[in-house]
């Protein structure tokens, strides 16, 4: 089978012909018909991900057909068309990760081939409205998103809700879900094209986080804060959204791409009673229940660009500037 190959750190992706991978126990082999790029990926290839081990295959999302399983009792599977859940061994408990939790595509090989082995729990059918390209940009973002939004944040109808940075893959889809929820949806962005695109999209208003007062700005634009607040960010500006949630408020983050969270005023914390909590990935159950609103609320991902496989350098270079609004698919197949 064809599959993009990342050699080492600071290598070009490459494709290269290499073995279709055998099925183990309770696995089945799925023909891939589109996979998805995260940052993830792109933080490998710059080697900034722990666990690095190479050659590898990346790519953690993927939509495609059964075509082998292990156990005749999993034959129903055959020609099914299905979406790849990446959070693989996550266990039993459902407030964190086990030990052996891992995610597909590092240090397993992922979605960017023809072909790609996962455990038979890891697939759900793909929702009948979206199409292999869409269902593909879903997995991992969808997952971290759906995580953050309504398990730790306990999003509702009532909330006054901020998404920072929107235009990336999971602030997107936790802004879209909370758009599909009724809350009333704040962003932040460093670009005004993106702002715009979310107001037309259902948000109330955003702000240029640029700008040397676009906190107090937002603050303004909400009629006095958030109930709720989903980042990606952490560093210098954390300490901006502890000012700017209201008592009783959450602030959820699934990322540090800012750096370090500064020093913060207890008091401002314990006497505005907040909820500050880490979130990242998901559950089985979680994946499960992100398919099931996705198909309720029949919400599309937002795709930026589709490539195919040999053009996969091509497609994690965009990476590079922060400029894409939704998710870089590619077609599992060679142009």
């Amino acid at each position: 089978m064809k599959a993009v190959i990342l050699e080492g750190v600071n290598q070009p992706l490459t494709i290269k012909e290499v073995s279709i991978p055998e099925v183990k126990e309770n696995q089945a082999l799925i023909k891939l018909k589109a996979s998805a790029f995260n940052h993830r990926d792109w933080w490998i290839q710059k080697g900034l991900y722990a666990g690095l081990k190479f050659p590898v295959i990346l790519g953690s999302d993927g939509a495609g057909v059964v075509v082998e399983v292990s156990n005749p009792k999993h034959n129903h599977w055959i020609n099914k068309e299905v979406i790849i859940n990446p959070s693989l061994e996550w266990g039993d408990n459902e407030r964190v990760q086990s030990a052996r939790y891992r995610i597909l595509g590092m240090p397993e090989d992922g979605t960017f081939a023809e072909y790609v082995v996962v455990p038979i729990q890891n697939i759900v059918e793909k929702p009948k409205y979206l199409s292999f390209e869409e269902a593909a940009a879903l997995p991992l973002a969808g997952l971290t998103a759906y995580r953050a939004l309504f398990t730790r944040g306990m999003a509702t109808a009532y909330d006054n809700v901020l998404i920072t940075g929107v235009g990336g893959g999971v602030a997107l889809f936790a802004f879209q879900m909370a758009v599909a929820i009724g809350a009333k949806v704040w962003v932040t962005s460093g670009k005004q094209e993106k702002i715009q695109k979310a107001i037309s999209m259902g948000a109330q208003n955003g702000v240029n986080y640029k700008e040397t007062d676009w906190a107090k700005n937002l603050k303004k634009l909400s009629y006095g804060g958030f109930d709720l607040i989903i980042d990606s960010a952490a560093g210098e500006s954390f300490k901006e959204l502890v000012e700017i949630a209201k008592p009783g408020g959450r602030i959820v983050f699934y990322g540090g791409t800012n750096g370090n969270i500064p020093e913060l005023l207890p008091a401002k914390i314990f006497w505005k009673q907040l909820d500050i909590k880490g979130s990242t990935m998901g559950s089985d159950k979680e994946f499960h229940q992100l398919i099931d609103f996705f198909t309720k609320h029949k919400i599309k991902p937002v795709i930026s660009e589709i490539y195919s496989l040999n053009n996969a350098e091509k497609a994690i270079r965009t990476m590079d500037e922060p400029n894409q609004f939704g998710k870089i698919v590619m077609k599992n197949e060679i142009s």
